[in-house]
């Protein structure tokens, strides 16, 4: 029988695929691997992300839990035991908890809340998110949102003709939406979702109407995005893995949809003929069309369209307009890598329109 350490090596790293937050990295420590936390991110600083079973009976045709043989996995217990020895001695910050399926789903949810009420009740009061299983109850959902911080459910691709391409035994409708919709009631703000960028063949269209429907729909508090990759010995091992620039663009506009409130119709002319997302940063190209912005006078709308302008920095131009006349960009008050990409959008009143950061460093 495999030992502990074994186990967790093995199953934190098949919990890879499933993603925490953008940009995420895997560190290996002696005990297995780790997410390590951006710190400006938000979150624990080293978060455990590992399976329970760590062997699926489903049919994903990019999965490689699926090929997995040897039946690893954990008891609720054992796994619960293994996380508090790490958290105690600081190795791990938080809990990331998936699974493989390799039995009823009804099951393994089971134990994924199992896992969590011992958790609870041994006194953790850390973070923790549990992945929620494709299919899975509504009392579960329930029972996973009263114990964890956070919930998810992989929506994975954007409609269900693209899903039976990548798996004969999911239903879109009922095992995803529905479920969705029911971890939204469980759990407001507190919900995420994760697309493949690519397994299926679908446009950047697709995703856009997908993304956005979502946000309208579930409110989730992020959507991941994740390029798909081609791995060994699945279906879809002949097949060209999606390039990393497709989903770092995706963030991009997310970022346009969720925070900054960007219309379906301001955004739309950002695909070309081909329903293709290009690789260049959305924001700037959106105002590379746009007149520049007079600090002096633009609305908080106006500045966050600024490319390098976020709602914290537009704020803070709004709060410098109101002591003194914005005249030269040191009068923004604002720091010079926001200003490197702002500049050539803004224009200033009294001033020759300035391009660089001569000047005034």
């Amino acid at each position: 029988m495999p030992g502990c350490g074994e186990k967790l090596a093995k199953l934190t790293s098949g919990s890879q695929y499933d993603v925490c937050m953008p940009g995420e990295c895997i560190q290996m420590l002696t005990t297995g691997a780790c997410i390590t936390y951006n710190q400006n991110a938000g979150g624990c600083n080293r978060m455990l992300k590992v399976l329970l079973h760590g062997s699926c009976s489903y049919d994903c045709a990019y999965c490689s839990v699926r090929l997995d043989r040897p039946r690893l996995a954990f008891a609720p217990r054992e796994l619960a035991a293994t996380f508090l020895a790490l958290y105690q001695k600081n190795l791990a910050g938080g809990l990331f908890l998936t699974s493989g399926i390799p039995y009823d789903t009804d099951d393994v949810m089971a134990e994924l809340v199992e896992t969590a009420r011992i958790l609870r009740g041994e006194g953790y009061s850390g973070y923790l998110h549990l992945k929620i299983l494709p299919g899975a109850r509504r009392e579960d959902i329930r029972e996973a949102a009263r114990f964890a911080d956070r919930i998810s459910l992989n929506v994975e691709t954007t409609g269900e003709s693209r899903l039976r391409a990548l798996s004969g035994i999911k239903d879109y409708t009922g095992d995803i939406l529905k479920r969705l919709d029911w971890i939204a009631e469980a759990a407001p703000g507190r919900h995420t979702t994760q697309l493949v960028i690519g397994a299926a063949g679908e446009t950047d269209m697709e995703i856009f109407d997908c993304v956005t429907s979502l946000y309208e729909r579930i409110s989730p508090s992020r959507i991941y995005y994740s390029a798909f990759q081609a791995l060994p010995k699945t279906r879809l091992a002949s097949r060209e893995s999606t390039p990393a620039w497709r989903s770092r663009r995706w963030y991009q506009m997310d970022y346009l949809i969720r925070e900054y409130g960007f219309t379906r119709t301001e955004l739309l002319p950002l695909l070309d003929e081909g329903d293709t997302l290009p690789n260049d940063d959305p924001k700037a190209l959106l105002a590379r069309g746009r007149e520049p912005v007079d600090p002096n006078t633009a609305s908080l709308s106006d500045l966050i369209h600024v490319p390098g302008i976020g709602t914290v920095t537009a704020h803070a131009i709004l709060q410098a307009r109101e002591r003194h006349a914005i005249r030269t960009p040191r009068d923004l008050g604002v720091s010079g890598s926001c200003l490197k990409r702002a500049l050539p959008y803004l224009a200033f009143s009294g001033a020759a329109r300035q391009v660089t950061l001569a000047g005034f460093r």
